[in-house]
């Protein structure tokens, strides 16, 4: 008798994709900005887990960035590392063919130029959040 394997290139572990705008406000308001350190350090770690054997980057962890380089940089690193994960997003979103727009422009002028009008970086964290289910919905499925 012979056994068939059946090889797919969907991934043992599937990646959060519950990723939102109301869900950031609320926990980070009620664990008094612990769920933000959470929430950006899985952006890193899901933003490395799907492009990094497609691009060859490594992106910074946040917890590392938020704790130990962006003091010493006077918050330079963190508006550097900001810019650099909204590009790195956006590429792997293009490489991969989803059909949703994002990129560091987004994060230029909804997350800083936006806070002049208040409402500016929620819409760059609903913007990120949506990018990012997007992927690992699509790393879940696709590998």
């Amino acid at each position: 008798m012979e056994t068939m394997i059946q090889q797919t290139a969907a991934p043992v572990g599937q990646l959060k994709t519950n990723r939102g705008l109301l869900k950031f406000i609320l926990l980070s308001i009620v664990t008094f900005g612990i769920y933000a350190l959470v929430f950006y350090s899985s952006i890193s770690n899901d933003i490395n887990i799907v492009a990094s054997r497609y691009d060859g980057k490594k992106t910074m962890h946040y917890c590392l960035l938020c704790f130990l380089v962006s003091p010493i940089t006077f918050g330079i690193a963190g508006i550097v590392w900001m810019h650099k994960i909204s590009n790195r997003i956006g590429n792997e979103l293009k490489r991969r063919e989803v059909g949703y727009s994002f990129c560091a422009a987004d994060y230029w002028l909804w997350g800083v130029l936006g806070s002049l009008i208040f409402v500016g970086p929620f819409v760059y964290l609903h913007k990120l959040s949506k990018a990012m289910n997007l992927l690992c919905e699509d790393y879940n499925a696709k590998g």
